[in-house]
């Protein structure tokens, strides 16, 4: 079965769905990749520097046997690499086994300065060593030499409020053509969507079921829709994603929930009605708003709901 498609402000397409590899263990990443191109169709495999798990993924896609121009690849840009984006890149290319990204993205709008630890770099204090002089128009302009350079075919961001968007089109030669955000039922972000989609950026969604033993699952209004049509919650999760226009990147090294991910969203998307998604709409307004992912980075990155 196939993903539906996207189209980016690039001119470009986006497989609206794919397998995210966040926290995925080497070696259950690398079955995973090559089940999820091999098997079931997917051809969208989200990546990152800093999950140091891009050997493995590039084993993955190597093994699928699926050739490497039918594969839509993003990775992200890591924060200490701010300054020297092509060093970071180069890094992720080489562990992929592919000379080009059809995706970069601006992991975080934070420079890390690397004083010593090139992942998660301290103060003496504790707190992270975090750049707060510098200038993310300048990350920008290092992402746009990779466009130029043929090393990527579109660029964009993750982790950006509208306040950081908003920096990055104030400066941009080269519009950014996503914003991937963590999105699911209990975090929709439903003024920032309706922002990108008057700039057109699409919007991604990661942790889209939310976390392990998420109670996202078994949330009753999520549930009762799903028992409507006969379908999973997780279904009705992914789909009204989908509904709302963002690319939706569930991650899972489990052959069986790999495949119902990408069917199960499809069948969603198809079956929900207008009054299902407003209905999804009002449950993190009654009272079930929660973020998962929240760094101390000790800035503030503009968003709502974030301590």
């Amino acid at each position: 079965m196939a993903s539906p498609i996207i189209e980016l402000n690039s001119g470009t397409t986006i497989p609206a769905i794919g397998l995210g590899t966040w926290q995925s263990k080497p070696g259950d990443v690398e079955k995973a990749v090559e089940y999820a191109l091999k098997e079931v169709g997917y051809r969208h495999i989200d990546c990152a520097w800093a999950y140091k798990n891009e050997a493995e993924v590039g084993k993955g896609l190597r093994n699928s046997g699926v050739p490497r121009s039918e594969v839509f690849i993003t990775s992200k840009l890591w924060g200490t690499y701010h300054d020297r984006v092509e060093e970071c890149l180069d890094q992720t290319l080489a562990n992929l086994g592919t000379d080009y990204l059809d995706l970069y993205l601006v992991h975080w709008p934070i420079r890390l300065i690397p004083n010593g630890d090139i992942f998660i770099p301290h103060r003496p204090d504790g707190t992270r060593d975090v750049d707060t002089n510098w200038k993310i128009s300048e990350t920008w302009k290092g992402m746009e030499a990779m466009v130029k350079k043929g090393k990527v075919r579109a660029i964009g961001m993750s982790n950006f409020s509208e306040k950081k968007v908003e920096e990055i089109l104030a400066c941009a030669e080269i519009k950014p053509v996503v914003d991937q955000l963590e999105l699911h039922l209990y975090n929709p972000q439903l003024k920032l969507l309706s922002y990108l989609k008057s700039k057109d950026i699409v919007p991604q969604a990661y942790s889209p079921l939310g976390s392990s033993n998420s109670p996202l699952l078994t949330d009753e209004v999520a549930s009762s829709i799903a028992q409507k049509y006969s379908l999973q919650t997780s279904d009705i999760l992914l789909g009204y994603l989908l509904a709302k226009g963002a690319v939706i990147l569930p991650k899972s090294v489990t052959p069986a929930r790999i495949a119902t991910n990408l069917k199960g969203a499809i069948a969603a998307v198809q079956k929900m009605d207008d009054t299902d998604i407003k209905k999804l709409d009002g449950v993190a307004a009654g009272g079930k708003q929660k973020r998962i992912v929240m760094p101390p980075w000790g800035v503030d990155l503009g968003f709502e709901n974030w301590p």
